[in-house]
């Protein structure tokens, strides 16, 4: 395949011939939203309402305190091991209420959100001349 590699060296040569390479520091560009960012990616908005938590999460928040108990000194990814064990070892009726609480915070950050777009983003950066 020594073809494909050929390509890859051309297109990685080519795109630093197109100013590709690493940016200069001191230029900025402007990003899609007019202010000056070094990056042409805007931050995200603080005011943006957050998305709701699925029912794992929910069950892990309130599971994960207990795990730490009954075995001290565990690490962190063990942790998540270990919730993600009990998650799948419930039963639907054992779900419901994780389920009830997922659905709720669906519905709120619908709400939310519908009311964020409906005003539109908040600029509370004005440019600066």
């Amino acid at each position: 395949m020594p073809k494909e590699k050929a390509t890859t060296r051309k297109a990685a040569k080519s795109s630093k011939a197109d100013g590709g390479g690493k940016k200069k520091k001191g230029k900025s560009t402007t990003c899609p939203c007019a202010h000056r960012h070094p990056s042409l990616t805007c931050p995200p908005d603080p005011n943006m309402p957050k998305r709701g938590l699925s029912a794992y999460m929910f069950f892990a928040n309130d599971q994960r305190d207990k795990v730490r108990e009954d075995n001290p000194g565990i690490k962190f990814g063990e942790v998540g091991k270990m919730l993600g064990e009990k998650w799948k070892a419930l039963n639907e009726k054992q779900k419901a209420p994780y389920d009830a609480k997922a659905a709720a915070d669906k519905k709120r950050y619908e709400e939310e959100k519908a009311a964020y777009t409906a005003q539109g983003p908040a600029d509370d950066e004005e440019e600066e001349d």
